[in-house]
Parts: structure tokens; sequence; C-alpha cells
């Protein structure tokens, strides 16, 4: 397997980042969250950290913008551990931003004010807004801490938060687009699913530019997301912890690469080829045969 289609699989992009990426888009959300007005999308200095491996992740969008640092991440799984990651998200950025800067020396460094925000869409129910700590994950209660993280979560799902939907209209039409493919998923195959969300979308209006332009990879991206939600929706930490104790952990293989054979597997039923797997998930040829070989392998034990 090449480098390329290595980082492709574990870093995969997802609705919410391709729509965020556009600068005009991301201004939107950011004057809806923040109640900013501002007009000139070039004000944003988009960083979003790429192919951070070292931490076997990347943030999905952090900006510049008026000497403020955001950095904002969608999950349709909740998680109380995005403190920890904003955390390593936000030393980086600021490893980087200064890099030029004597951090030894007698003068104040300047650094812009972080803020964090998570757009929640799964299924669990959570509450329009919820504040996630990094204190809450110390082993260790204290009346105050050295070292505090606070980032907040804003559930994007329809019928919460409908002021936020309707003044960003992209994340508005974004979270209707994601409750059709989870209606549809629940009555159809996933495919067709997605199919039927994306023609719905278009003929209404709802992203039509952006899935006109890209239905074929919103559709791989759609089919991927869901997936990974439905196979990896469990809380790893608890879960880690209870397979651990009742020893049934050893063994399993988790994350991405198990959600990767089940798609693999699902497509070889459909009678799909090798060529035709690989292109609908973006992946090399030889990486598919190789899940392939694996999962051929698992049926002869």
């Amino acid at each position: 397997m090449n480098q390329k289609s290595a980082v492709n699989r574990t870093y995969k992009s997802t609705i919410f980042t391709m729509l965020f990426e556009d600068k005009q888009n991301l201004l939107e959300l950011y004057n809806a969250v923040s109640g900013k007005h501002y007009t000139n999308p070039e004000m944003l200095e988009i960083n979003t950290l790429e192919n951070a491996i070292y931490m076997s992740m990347k943030n999905d969008v952090s900006f510049l913008i008026d000497s403020r640092l955001s950095l904002y991440e969608h999950q349709s799984t909740y998680s109380p551990n995005l403190p920890v990651r904003f955390l390593l998200y936000i030393s980086s950025l600021y490893s980087s931003i200064t890099r030029e800067m004597n951090l030894y020396g007698t003068k104040a460094v300047e650094l812009p004010l972080p803020y964090f925000m998570i757009f929640y869409n799964g299924e669990q129910e959570e509450p329009d807004k919820k504040i996630l700590r990094l204190s809450d994950l110390y082993s260790v209660k204290a009346e105050k801490y050295n070292l505090e993280l606070e980032a907040v979560m804003l559930n994007i799902n329809c019928g919460h938060n409908r002021e936020l939907l309707a003044t960003s209209q992209t994340l508005g039409e974004y979270a209707e687009y994601t409750a059709r493919v989870r209606k549809y998923a629940k009555e159809m195959e996933l495919e067709e699913a997605v199919d039927r969300a994306i023609e719905e979308c278009i003929q209404e209006g709802i992203l039509r530019k952006f899935l006109e332009k890209n239905k074929m990879e919103a559709k791989n991206m759609s089919i991927f997301e869901y997936d990974q939600e439905r196979h990896i929706k469990m809380e790893r930490a608890e879960a880690w912890e209870d397979g651990r104790k009742e020893g049934k952990i050893e063994g399993k293989l988790e994350g991405e690469q198990e959600m990767l054979r089940k798609i693999v597997e699902k497509k070889l039923k459909k009678g799909k080829k090798i060529k035709e797997i690989a292109e609908d998930l973006e992946e090399s040829q030889e990486a598919i045969r190789k899940v392939i070989e694996e999962l051929n392998a698992d049926r002869k034990l």
C-alpha cells in the first residue's frame, strides 16, 4: 500500500469538512456562532492541521480571524474526550504560530485567543448546548485546576438550535441532508438511502451546488461516515475498560480498519469487483486486495 492510500484511509475527509473548507461557508458559520457580522471571507486564515500522524488524528477546521483562533470539530458519535484532543490541536497550532518568536526572551509573546467548538449530530440524545471540560477527565479532583480547557458542544440535529441552523444556511442544510440519510438508511440499503437523500436534496435546493459538483465523492463519504457511525457507536474508553476486565479485548480489530473490512465485505456480497470497490472507497486496489485476503483467511479459521 502506498503512503497516499494509507493517509486517505486514516484521515478520511467528511462532508462537514468539505463544506466548511470553503471560506464563504466558514465565515457564515463563524458569524452565526459568534454573533459577528464580517463580510469578507479573505479575513479568514485557515490553518487546519493536516495529516497529524504523530497523534493519529487531524482536526476538522481551524482558522484565525481578528486575533481569535477557532477550532471546530464535527462529531456524529458523542465523546467526552474532545477536550484532550483540542489540547493536542492547540498545542500544535501554538507551536507553529510561535515558531519564529523568542519564547525565551523578556518580552511577552502575543497569542490568538482560542475558542473550541463541537458540532454534534449523533443519535444519542444531547441538549442544545453542553460544556465539555478537560478537568472532567482528571483522575484527581481539585478546587482549582492549573490546566483547564472548555469546549462548547452544540447539537445541530434538526429540532435543536433552530436559530443557529437558520442563521447559517449551510449548516442548516447539512443537518437536513444527514437527517435524511439516517431516516432512509433505516428503511433501505445504505447506498440506496444515500442516493435518495442526494437526489431529493438537489431537487429541493438543499446543498444543491455542493452535491451537484461533488455527487460521487459526497455519496462515498456519506456511506463511509454512516458505516463508521454505525459500527463504532461506542464510547471507546469505557468499552476498552469493560473489555479488558472481561478478558475479551484481545484479538479484536477496532476503529477504521475494522470498519473498512465490513464495508468491503458488504460490497463483495453485492458482486462488486476489486477495482470498483477501490474506486468507491478511494483506496488502492492493492489495499482492497489485502483486506479481501484477510477476510478469506478469517473464513478459513
